[in-house]
């Protein structure tokens, strides 16, 4: 990639074009054209909304969001925030398919998400399902 294109990878990503459009427009790759904006701090073209959204704070931290133009809205300033309030809310995760399992060891009934195959409350019951008996 000579100087040229550098500079020119500069000025369109500044003008908010997307990697697809400015590979276009310069015939370098893709992927190129993204790990150097990545390298150069040229990632994202998140630009601030001039009318601020109510809930436009980090649920967590409260410090302002700066939303990107087209893009889902943020509610959180970080991963950090996002584990976090997460961690501290679990009454708030929407689980659309929680299952009443019987255990097959200890007959203790138990709600399990996401795993329609699962047989054991824990793996204590599970190891016990596996003891040889004589």
């Amino acid at each position: 990639m000579n100087v040229q294109q550098r500079q020119a990878i500069h000025r369109l990503r500044g003008e908010g074009l997307s990697y697809a459009k400015i590979s276009a427009l310069t015939g370098i790759s893709e992927n190129t054209i993204k790990s150097y904006c990545r390298r150069n701090d040229l990632g994202s073209v998140a630009t601030e909304i001039p009318d601020t959204p109510v809930g436009s704070f980090c649920r967590q931290c409260g410090s302002p969001l700066t939303q990107t133009k087209g893009a889902k809205p943020k509610r959180f300033c970080s991963d950090k925030c996002r584990m976090t309030w997460w961690n501290s809310h679990p009454d708030a995760v929407n689980h659309k398919v929680v299952r009443q399992i019987t255990c097959m060891t200890c007959g203790k009934v138990f709600t399990s998400y996401g795993n329609r195959t699962r047989k054991y409350c824990s793996r204590t019951c599970y190891g016990k399902s596996k003891l040889v008996r004589v």
